[in-house]
């Protein structure tokens, strides 16, 4: 089961105008990412935080699930707060402050042609 639209421009209303936020189409499901740092997924519905230490704090208790069985847990944002604003922005912002600034992108270089 994939993620419906709704539920993405859902959670999109809920965290508001944010410069840097974004979310890419993966499979039928969403990534979403903070300054270029992918901090979490939409997937069948649910929305699921990369794990940090800053995140595990701002969720008391932490709540684990994996959206494929083979994955990492990460932290699983119920439904039920995802009409908790303010909280979801300080989570989502604390995660991005957490993670690793992404590597540059290698350049290809030009292939030579052998006869």
């Amino acid at each position: 089961m994939s993620t419906q639209a709704e539920t993405l421009a859902f959670l999109l209303d809920q965290l508001g105008d944010w410069p840097g936020l974004r979310t890419r189409k993966m499979f039928g499901e969403y990534c979403v990412y903070v300054d270029d740092k992918p901090v979490a997924f939409v997937c069948d519905d649910q929305l699921y935080v990369k794990p940090t230490s800053a995140g595990e704090a701002l969720m008391q208790p932490p709540v684990w699930g994996k959206f494929y069985d083979k994955a990492r847990p990460h932290l699983l944002v119920t439904p039920d707060r995802w009409d908790e604003r303010d909280w979801l922005r300080t989570l989502l912002a604390a995660t991005a402050e957490a993670l690793p600034a992404p590597k540059p992108k290698a350049h290809k270089r030009p292939t030579r042609r052998t006869r």
